[in-house]
This record gives structure tokens, C-alpha cells and sequence, in this order.
């Protein structure tokens, strides 16, 4: 309810805009790649950065929607650098085929924005793979992977920290009892969409933690955090006809607007305080607390080695 927020250390609330927490930021020596950002607030994320002079790439699933909204932008800044790729998160083969053109385009990488998500029935992905599983966590896992060493690479030429932001939510509070069911990730029974949704999320985290983990024991200048936007209106609930209904009835009284949802994706993204910041949790653009199984070390390896038996099958 971000009426009755208040500022935090960081200086900004949940009432805070995308505009507000990047205001005087020069962002004109990045390159970014959003994924989502066709629509919500992973094209509010894409108008800002652009406002602040980042270089976009905007990884979406429908091209033609991802030149419209380039094309709005352009008009609002006409100077903005944004480029538009296709990428299906749901998709090992498009995943693999958006990383082999990105890195033949020679382009630096400095911020991957993981921000693509869904909440959907029970389905299974191109890949044989729950659809929340399979979007929400394994395609930002497999897209890091594939394009850490280009921002590894962009991190010591250019001497400018690399910045990994995973767009998760509170919902990963609301999983199964065990918190990723490994043994049964595909099972639909016992699925309940919510706590695959939750799954999902307390996956992004645990993979931000371990890859911050690992980044620092190799001493790479790339930090990796995750994030809660925060309650917003946007096409996200489109398969849950209820509760899409409901929150648009109490929304504009209890949730964010876009602008505000935009906000910690852009401030965890290009903020100078989070320089050196990595491994957080962050809400309302500033570091939250999370559940006790998103701060599990062991789960976050274990995870980490499950995914890659999922994205490299024998």
C-alpha cells in the first residue's frame, strides 16, 4: 500500500518514481538489456534508462510490440539509443539464438535487467518445463550464464561495475513447504499456480545470492541483486481472470502506478549508492529482508546445479 509509505535510508519510498530515484544520473556509458520490455514496468525501465542516456536492448517476445514502443519513445526522446531483439524466455532455442546474435553484435554489456515474468495455469514450456519454472527463473538463469562473460569482459575494458538486477517479488514467501520442489518441478499434481509463481521468485533470489557469492570469490566487478517492485497493474495477471478483475477494482487505492513500480529496477540498476552492493534483496528502492529459505546457502547451490541439469540435458 504504498500510500502510507515512507522514506528509507535510500532517501526514497514506495511512492518513488522510476524518474525520481535515476534523477541526475548520466547513464550514457551503458549498455542494458530488459527483457519484458514491451510492456509494464519493464517499458517504463526502458523509457527511463533511455531518459538517462543508456544504450537499450529491448529483449521481448513480440518484435512488432517492442518496435511500437521504441517508436513512443523515440518520440518523447528522440536521442534515445534502442535496439529491439527477440527473445522467448519460455524458450532454451530462442534464449541460446538471443545470445549468439548479442554477442556477434559486439556490443558491451553493463546492466542485465531479468525482468520478463508470467503467472499462469499449469503449462509446460517449449522445453518440457513448468511454464512459471521455466520463464520466470530457468531463462533468466540460462540468459545470464550465456552472456556473463560478455559483461565480464565489458566490466574490465570499460573499469564500470556490471550490475545483474532480478525483478522478483514478496511472493516467494508463498511456496511449497520445501521451497523448490526439485523432485517434482514439472508434476502437475500437487501444483497450485500461486506457489509455482512463489517458487519462481525465491528462485531468482537464490540465484542472485549465489551468483553474487561466486562474482566476489573471483573478485568480478559485476554485483547481482534481486528485487520486489511492489503491487502493480499490469497485464501480469492476465490468465487469473478473479484476481486480474479484482486488483483493477482496488488498484488505483492500494497498488503502485507503473512509474512507481519501475522505480527499484531503476534504482538498484543505475543508483551510485549501490555501487558494490550485491546479494541484496531491495523493495520500495532500498534492502529488505527476505524469507529464511532465500537466504539458504545450500539451496542456492543446490539450485544452481539442478538448473544446469535442466539447461544442459544428457
Amino acid at each position: 500500500m504504498w500510500i502510507f509509505g515512507s522514506k528509507g535510508p535510500s532517501g526514497f519510498s514506495s511512492s518513488s518514481t522510476a524518474e525520481e530515484v535515476t534523477q541526475g544520473i548520466d547513464g550514457s556509458a551503458l549498455t542494458a538489456i530488459v527483457t519484458g520490455a514491451s510492456s509494464g514496468i519493464g517499458e517504463e525501465t526502458t523509457r527511463v534508462l533511455a531518459l538517462r542516456g543508456v544504450h537499450l536492448v529491448m529483449a521481448v517476445r513480440n518484435v512488432d510490440a517492442g518496435r511500437n514502443v521504441k517508436e513512443a519513445i523515440l518520440k518523447e526522446i528522440p536521442g534515445a539509443k534502442i535496439d529491439v531483439m527477440a527473445l522467448d524466455l519460455s524458450s532454451m532455442a530462442s534464449i541460446r539464438k538471443f545470445a549468439s546474435q548479442y554477442q556477434s553484435s559486439n556490443l558491451p554489456l553493463n546492466l542485465l535487467i531479468n525482468n520478463a515474468g508470467v503467472v499462469t495455469p499449469f503449462m509446460l514450456s517449449h522445453d518440457g518445463i513448468e511454464l512459471h519454472f521455466a520463464t520466470n527463473y530457468l531463462g533468466p538463469f540460462l540468459l545470464t550464464d550465456l552472456l556473463l562473460e560478455t559483461m565480464k569482459k565489458t566490466a574490465r575494458e570499460s573499469n564500470i561495475e556490471g550490475r545483474i538486477v532480478n525483478v522478483s517479488s514478496i511472493g516467494h514467501r508463498l511456496t511449497y513447504s520445501k521451497g523448490i520442489r526439485f523432485d517434482k518441478i514439472n508434476d502437475e499434481s500437487g501444483y497450485y499456480s500461486w506457489y509455482a509463481y512463489g517458487q519462481s521468485k525465491l528462485a531468482n533470489i537464490l540465484h542472485a545470492k549465489e551468483l553474487s557469492r561466486r562474482l566476489k570469490e573471483d573478485g568480478v566487478e559485476i554485483t547481482a541483486n534481486s528485487l520486489h517492485p511492489g503491487g502493480i497493474l499490469t497485464n501480469i495477471l492476465r490468465h487469473d481472470h478473479c484476481m486480474n478483475g479484482f486488483c483493477h477494482l482496488i488498484g488505483k487505492y492500494f497498488l503502485k502506478s507503473i512509474p512507481q513500480g519501475a522505480a527499484t529496477t531503476c534504482y538498484v540498476a543505475l543508483h551510485p549508492h549501490v555501487k558494490g552492493v550485491s546479494g541484496e534483496f531491495f523493495k520500495d528502492s532500498n534492502i529488505c529482508n527476505t524469507s529464511s529459505m532465500a537466504k539458504d546457502v545450500d539451496l542456492a547451490k543446490k539450485l544452481r546445479d539442478f538448473s544446469f541439469t535442466l539447461i544442459n540435458p544428457k
